[in-house]
């Protein structure tokens, strides 16, 4: 019978490859048309790949744990007679959790690997050049051997030779130790941490809220819905999103990217606020879209929504780019306060942390207050400690005040 190779097809969101977390097929199995064949961990999510044809898989190219390129051999199958030949890629399936837009050179290079021809990758390596430092001509702002060529004759400076990775001592007893291959969301995590550490110079600013009056405005508003049989139920995060905007009509830098490759900060349009969650394979960020336009209750099933989706990992790819700020909390895990990592390549990030009864001095006189910290995150380069600092205040003074919130509601 003839065989019909099928290769990774373009994922969108500029990605050009995929861990592979979980097979599921094997050779022997006989597959239907749209049957998922394997699991995929990108830079942005979990996704499920279906086969374009039914047929016998014989041949599955890659291992748990290894890198799926697009465009690569992923699947051999034996199909009928009358299909396309084995050398012919297939046209895109639809991919799980995956749509396809045609990025912007500017969109393609805040995806952690720049898009690059092996050659080009390969003279840049002999070179000594970040791929990331130059400008691509080519589709989806794919950096062309001509890019290179040019960038080495303006003199781009070549990248420090990359530093030993000192081995891990082993102890006495090294054979009972557990070894655990850091994969999948975990790795995307680390990955992402260190180049955001280690791109965006962190700076923290922390100040104390008396979340009093919030607290029992948000009792008041969750009673009312209750009354009227909406099991909606508002939590911090809702009131959050809307006291900060205000805060960035004001200080419009905070709801921005970097854009490295251009050394220019992108001052967004739209308020598009990632909500942290936590999951069992680590901590995910889904994108709550047009934050303005949404109302308290709108916000609060939107958030629950995302949330739920990260924890059965049912996250669509547009659920999880587009962000312009990122909001974190424990809850009551929170501690005292934290110095949250950016999620790059915003500018800012937000930590709510945890609220506790306590003494405060108010009007000269000793009362019970629900008081807890929040802390602000900023990228140094582009956002002033100042400028956060005013901007912190700006929102505690809503958080404290939430009536307010309301003033500017449409």
């Amino acid at each position: 019978m003839p065989t019909f190779e099928f290769k990774l097809p373009d994922l969108g969101e500029g990605v050009v490859e995929g861990e592979i977390v979980q097979w599921l097929v094997a050779p022997g199995d006989v597959v239907a048309e749209d049957q998922g064949l394997v699991e995929l961990m990108t830079d942005k999510a979990t996704v499920t790949v279906p086969t374009p044809r039914a047929g016998k898989v014989v041949g599955v190219h890659g291992k748990v744990g290894e890198m799926a390129k697009v465009h690569a051999p992923l699947v051999t199958l034996e199909v009928d007679s009358g299909g396309p030949s084995a050398a012919v890629a297939p046209s895109t399936p639809p991919v799980v959790g995956i749509k396809a837009p045609t990025a912007s050179a500017s969109e393609a290079r805040e995806v952690s690997k720049v898009l690059a021809t092996p050659v080009t990758r390969r003279m840049a390596r002999e070179h000594g050049i970040d791929l990331g430092a130059i400008p691509g001509s080519g589709p989806q702002g794919r950096v062309l051997k001509a890019d290179l060529v040019a960038a080495l004759a303006n003199g781009a400076e070549s990248a420090p030779a990359p530093r030993e990775v000192p081995r891990l001592v082993p102890l006495q007893h090294a054979s009972v130790d557990e070894r655990i291959p850091l994969r999948g969301l975990r790795k995307r995590i680390a990955e992402k941490m260190v180049r955001s550490k280690f791109t965006a110079p962190h700076s923290t600013f922390v100040e104390e809220v008396d979340f009093t009056e919030l607290l029992r405005l948000r009792k008041r508003l969750n009673e009312s819905l209750a009354a009227a049989g909406d099991d909606t139920r508002l939590s911090f995060l809702p009131f959050f999103c809307k006291a900060l905007l205000p805060v960035m009509a004001r200080f419009p830098t905070l709801n921005a990217n970097f854009d490295d490759a251009t050394q220019e900060l992108v001052l967004r349009a739209a308020y598009n606020f990632g909500i942290a969650a936590a999951t069992d394979d680590g901590l995910t960020v889904p994108v709550v879209k047009d934050v303005a336009r949404l109302t308290l209750r709108q916000l609060a099933s939107e958030i629950a929504r995302l949330a739920a989706a990260a924890r059965t990992k049912q996250l669509k790819m547009e659920e999880l780019s587009g962000g312009t700020f990122t909001i974190t909390s424990l809850g009551t895990s929170g501690g005292l306060f934290a110095t949250p990592i950016i999620n790059y390549p915003e500018v800012a990030i937000l930590g709510i942390h945890r609220i506790r009864r306590r003494p405060v001095v108010v009007d000269e006189q000793v009362v019970i207050r629900d008081m807890g910290n929040v802390s602000l995150s900023f990228d140094h380069r582009v956002i002033d400690g100042l400028v956060a600092a005013d901007a912190t205040y700006a929102l505690i003074h809503h958080l404290e005040r939430p009536e307010t919130l309301f003033l500017d509601m449409a």
